[in-house]
């Protein structure tokens, strides 16, 4: 039967798997993305107000999710859609299919970023680095215009595509050599940062807490976006490799792990940027706090200024600047690989279970993926528009999948899947209420916070603004629709493969 064929892959290592998740939840939206989204969230006196409430949904919306998409991927030994309708019947494939399309649709832009970090440690290994902001225009310029984003798009979409040709072997293979480097990357870096004369300043900053900027919806509705971007929690990866996990690896265990260690990479990040930026604009350039602050909320769209303009310019003016340049890209280029090469495996795995042969659905997501991603690679605009309504999106695909949760029984979840392993943490009734009432609750609060709130800003009616509460409605409502329209045709495809 292929659908027995289709679950005889697993993990072989509790090494390699934990690598491997670590992989999903470790990329550019903890070193590219992390650190743009506290600055642009803080206020004058700190970023402090949004680590603490980003820190709180850490405890109270990642780990419980990451949990429970672990238990119905071990439980069912499917993929996205096979496990929902596993765990909460066939007329809700479409909610497996939405959490399908928004790791896809974030599989769109995010190669085209990928690509930017691969382009940017190449050129960093046979060229110096720009001793003025002139220069480095020059050179994002340069690279923007020529049509070089298409290339490299295309170049991280087939490594991509051949990194998971070979299934799970390949995947744990890969992250075993990627993860460790990447660790090792990111430490040197932040020493680096910490010996910077001044990096204190920024590292204060980024840890001061400005109580009333908790009374702001963006404030909460960004910190569990980013954490959910960080942690990949909601986007069905999680489910996807618990189909390829042994379950004396430990659920929840590997939960905890792979969510604290993703926040302690994305403090460390935050660290590692906000003290080199204090340390050398403020104490060696002479720039202002506020002046500081100017150029890491608003480096252009994407934030592509703070990190692919002024990163090299600034590491040039100091000690082993260049190698820790080329370090720095290479260490974003691993991070995003590692991240991309799950949600591929995501995307994937739904088209097996839909039928298809693994060499004929990589081939197909690839050509997909680089097509679709082309009006991004072309247009910083469409990128930033794309980053906004996707990872808002992470939102409501997380309390969906929290209904998932209920229609299946949070109790029955714990009794049948998560305390079968006596050596695994045992998460109790706790567990249960975060799930079936916090996080239905919360976002369904947070979504409507943020609708209301947003509903009150200039332009909010505009279905093709770059940051509208329209776009987001727009993009989110005819996907859902189609995929509503389509539930019986989805069942039924993927049922008859299963």
């Amino acid at each position: 039967m292929a659908g027995s064929k289709k679950s005889e892959q697993r993990f072989s290592t509790r090494w390699g798997f934990l690598l491997s998740a670590l992989g999903i939840a470790i990329g550019t939206g903890n070193i590219w993305r992390f650190p743009r989204i506290v600055a642009q969230n803080g206020s004058d006196e700190g970023g402090g107000a949004f680590i603490l409430v980003w820190v709180l949904f850490l405890f109270l919306w990642s780990v419980p999710l990451i949990i429970g998409e672990y238990a119905v991927g071990i439980n069912s030994r499917k993929g996205v859609i096979g496990s929902v309708m596993v765990t909460a019947g066939k007329k809700f494939a479409w909610i497996g299919s939405f959490m399908t399309f928004v790791a896809t649709a974030i599989t769109f832009f995010y190669s085209v970023i990928v690509g930017w970090c691969v382009f940017y440690f190449i050129h960093t290994l046979f060229n110096e680095l720009p001793t003025s902001t002139e220069i480095a225009l020059s050179t994002w310029e340069n690279y923007q215009t020529g049509g070089w984003p298409l290339v490299s798009h295309a170049v991280v979409m087939l490594l991509g595509g051949l990194a998971i040709w070979k299934g799970v072997k390949g995947i744990e293979k890969i992250n075993k050599l990627l993860i460790p480097i990447l660790l090792v990357i990111i430490l040197v870096a932040l020493i680096r940062a910490l010996t910077l004369e001044g990096s204190m300043k920024g590292i204060s900053y980024l840890f001061t807490i400005d109580w009333k900027q908790l009374s702001d919806p963006n404030i909460w509705v960004a910190a569990l976006t980013q954490n959910a971007w960080d942690t990949g929690a909601g986007w069905g990866m999680f489910i996807t490799y618990g189909a390829y996990m042994q379950m004396r690896f430990g659920i929840v265990k590997n939960a905890l792990i792979t969510g604290l260690g993703n926040n302690v990479i994305s403090l460390v990040s935050g660290i590692m940027i906000f003290g080199t930026c204090f340390a050398i604009m403020g104490s060696q350039m002479g720039s202002s706090d506020g002046e500081i602050l100017e150029v890491m909320k608003n480096s252009g769209p994407a934030s592509t200024g703070l990190t692919f303009i002024w990163i090299p310019q600034l590491f040039e003016k100091i000690l082993f600047g260049k190698p820790l340049t080329i370090l720095f890209f290479l260490g974003l280029s691993l991070a995003g690989f590692s991240s991309l090469i799950s949600q591929l495996e995501l995307t994937v795995r739904t088209f097996i279970d839909g039928g298809m042969k693994r060499s004929t659905a990589i081939l197909l997501l690839v050509a997909i993926s680089y097509l679709f991603g082309i009006p991004s690679a072309m247009n910083l605009n469409v990128l930033t528009n794309q980053d906004f309504v996707w990872g808002v999106a992470l939102l409501l695909s997380g309390g969906l999948f929290a209904f998932v949760l209920l229609r299946f029984k949070a109790s029955r979840i714990r009794s049948e899947i998560l305390d079968r392993n006596p050596l695994d943490i045992k998460p109790g009734r706790p567990w249960d209420f975060v799930v079936t009432y916090f996080i239905p609750a919360a976002s369904i609060l947070l979504l409507s916070w943020w609708l209301i709130s947003d509903g009150m800003n200039e332009n909010w009616y505009d279905p093709f603004g770059q940051s509208s509460l329209a776009t987001s409605l727009f993009q989110w409502g005819i996907v859902i629709t189609v995929l509503v329209v389509m539930n019986k045709w989805i069942a039924r495809k993927t049922d008859e493969n299963s």
